[in-house]
């Protein structure tokens, strides 16, 4: 009996030897078995239903970085919080993508969570197609913000197309007003499919809380005239304003800084507690009433200010800085501005009630006058600039005060280039006073974000100047051919549309540009209840 049992464990063991060798070899020699991620299928170019098919988490931002306007440096320590979100969440950012509309700054991914019965939100920075998630959201039960969030991927995916045809003219020739051409803009196409989307979908949610003068209010004839005009026309509702928050892609958060300075400053004091406890219990009364400011922590929202403490208010509130939308004029990458979330929007200085008349200038062959300013003593960049150029050089006038019966508008009219400085804070008028008078802009500034960045091309129609490089502004301009020079000024001609002010905005003029760029901003998020 023994010697049969032995017997048959050979026997299994001459069976089983040779299968283990086989076993060893393969596994020796085989590739390795894996599932690839659907981040991965999706570098694989398809038609539009193969990418339907594949799920993805992320879209690439419609914003990034990769400009020549340098980096945003890390923004001052916030001041205050609001009640509801207590936590300041982590800035991270994401350079990996590749933008259709390149600005200045990595996007930033959002990563928050919020106590007692709020709900959890997750903001996703996309990286790879967006079709499929409109897809997948039609299989889940439809809320409102799903839809809009579906809506926002088919125009996401509509753009995206539209930018790879690298024509310098839109092919889209149907718009009865204007088809974008030529090199001032980043990529006319995808612009141009951009601002239809945003006709047919945008809409803003004005919160009704808040009490004039401080809300529902600003200047509209002043330096500061570009946020009282926007809040003007968003107050009269004619344009992309919805009354249901539940339709809205954005909110807006209607206070005036300018006008919380003129009654709640007081003057020499240094003190702006008051601003702090203005803007943190407005933020609390919203995200009190309503779901939206908890839902994203911010990140729908948008404030707009021309003043020079705009970004200074906003940092009361961390959300308010660190996620929400901030159009702001005095776009600083060196004071926390994010191009990749913050809108810069132009400093216009309106006296009257109409800007007839400031709109043209001479021909450049009657232009007699090589570069002009004027303007007092404004920050360290202005000393520079009159220190070395102050009554020195016929070409090069440079002001501090204009002589006896000189008009400021009739200089700009024959200069064929204008000098605009930074002051004590980034942004001028003098810049857009420039494209009025089709007067080819000098920028000379650091760590400013010129306006609607993210679209025009701005060194396709101004000469930019580094501060070290004051001495050297006659070389430089002369130095530019009268071809060079020719094309420069055509092309500020081309770009006075995008600066205008009307009294009844239309298509294509500075109140829709800034709306553009707000609209672009919710494009680079998407937003989930979880």
């Amino acid at each position: 009996m023994s010697w049969s049992s032995s017997n048959s464990f050979l026997v299994l063991l001459l069976v089983t030897l040779p299968i283990l060798v086989i076993f060893g070899f393969l596994s020796l020699y085989s590739p390795p078995f894996s599932i690839e991620s659907s981040s991965k299928l999706l570098e694989t170019e398809g038609s539009a239903a193969a990418l339907a098919a594949v799920p993805s988490t992320t879209t690439p931002p419609l914003i990034s970085s990769n400009s020549q306007h340098g980096e945003a440096s890390e923004p001052p320590t916030p001041h205050g919080s609001t009640k509801p979100n207590r936590e300041a969440p982590s800035d991270q950012a994401d350079e990996t993508h590749t933008p259709i509309f390149s600005s200045s700054e990595p996007t930033p991914s959002p990563s928050a969570s919020t106590t007692g019965e709020e709900k959890e939100t997750t903001l996703k920075h996309e990286a790879g197609h967006d079709q499929d998630h409109f897809v997948g959201a039609s299989k889940r039960k439809s809320s409102p913000l799903k839809k809009i969030e579906a809506s926002l991927a088919r125009a996401r995916f509509s753009i995206r197309e539209a930018s790879q045809i690298r024509n310098w003219t839109s092919t889209y020739h149907e718009d009865p007003d204007y088809v974008p051409h030529g090199p001032v803009y980043r990529n006319a196409n995808a612009f141009h499919r951009s601002y239809l989307e945003m006709e047919r979908l945008f809409k803003i949610y004005v919160y009704e809380e808040g009490e004039v003068p401080l809300f529902h209010n600003g200047p509209c004839r002043s330096i500061y005239s570009t946020e009282g005009r926007f809040i003007y026309e968003m107050e009269k509702g004619q344009l992309f304003r919805t009354r249901n928050p539940d339709k809205a892609l954005v909110y807006f958060l209607p206070f005036s800084v300018v006008m919380m300075v003129h009654y709640l400053y007081v003057p020499n004091s240094h003190k702006d507690h008051y601003f702090q406890r203005v803007i943190v219990d407005y933020i609390d009364i919203i995200s009190n009433r309503y779901p939206f400011w908890n839902r994203s922590l911010g990140a729908d929202h948008f404030m707009l200010s021309c003043h020079d403490w705009g970004p200074r208010v906003s940092s009361f509130v961390p959300h308010l800085f660190h996620r929400s939308i901030r159009v702001l004029c005095n776009a600083n990458t060196s004071e926390g501005f994010k191009p990749s979330k913050d809108a810069s929007f132009p400093e216009i200085h309106i006296r009257t009630d109409k800007i007839t008349g400031l709109i043209g200038g001479l021909h450049p062959s009657r232009r007699s006058v090589l570069a002009f300013f004027a303007g007092r003593l404004h920050g360290h960049i202005r000393y520079l600039l009159l220190q070395q150029w102050k009554n020195k050089d016929q070409d090069v006038q440079v002001y501090e005060e204009l002589p006896h019966k000189v008009s400021y508008d009739s200089m700009l009219k024959k200069s064929k280039f204008c000098l605009c400085p930074s002051g004590y804070e980034v942004a001028s008028p003098r810049v857009v006073e420039a494209i009025y008078a089709e007067c080819v802009p000098v920028l000379i500034s650091d760590s400013y974000i010129p306006p609607f960045s993210d679209v025009l091309n701005w060194k396709s129609f101004t000469v930019q100047v580094e501060v070290k490089d004051i001495p050297n502004i006659k070389t430089i301009l002369m130095a530019i051919s009268q071809r060079q020079y020719l094309r420069l000024y055509m092309r500020v001609k081309q770009v006075q549309r995008h600066f205008i002010v009307n009294a009844t905005p239309k298509r294509f003029d500075v109140f829709h540009m800034t709306l553009h760029s707000i609209w672009l901003r919710r494009l680079n998020v998407q937003i989930q209840d979880q």
